[in-house]
């Protein structure tokens, strides 16, 4: 028998997150590694579990696996936000007016500009001589 999971893909930079929320004892892996542990910096592991604080679920209702990849901590943290957002979606639509007021439903659409030709990077031009 297939164990049915709700998937949600969520993107951030360079950084893409597959999260699978499924129902079980709460626990949370990112690429092998316990929440915690992958996210060590002070704020990432809030920043992920965000939605499921937002819409009222308890951790321990679902087991997370997420397989995250490419990007900063920082990216990926906010891209693992964006895909258990989705994912809480396909469990209950009736989610979404909570999570879009929170901004979890939007995709931030900053990613790095390109460097253009004659300048040292996007905007930086060469010192300026005049003689």
């Amino acid at each position: 028998m297939a164990v049915q999971y709700y998937e949600g893909i969520g993107r951030r930079k360079e950084s893409t997150a597959r999260v699978r929320l499924m129902s079980g004892t709460g626990t949370f892996t990112v690429n092998g590694k316990t929440l915690e542990e992958y996210f060590n910096r002070l704020g990432d592991p809030e920043t992920a579990l965000a939605p499921l604080q937002t819409v009222g679920e308890s951790r321990d209702r679902f087991d997370v696996m997420v397989h995250v990849n490419g990007g900063g901590v920082s990216g990926q943290a906010v891209a693992v936000r964006l895909g258990m957002a989705r994912a809480l979606l396909k469990i209950n639509p009736e989610y979404r007016e909570a999570l879009r007021k929170a901004g979890f439903l939007t995709r931030d659409p900053r990613i790095k500009e390109r460097k253009k030709p004659g300048l040292k990077r996007a905007r930086k031009a060469p010192t300026y001589t005049k003689r």
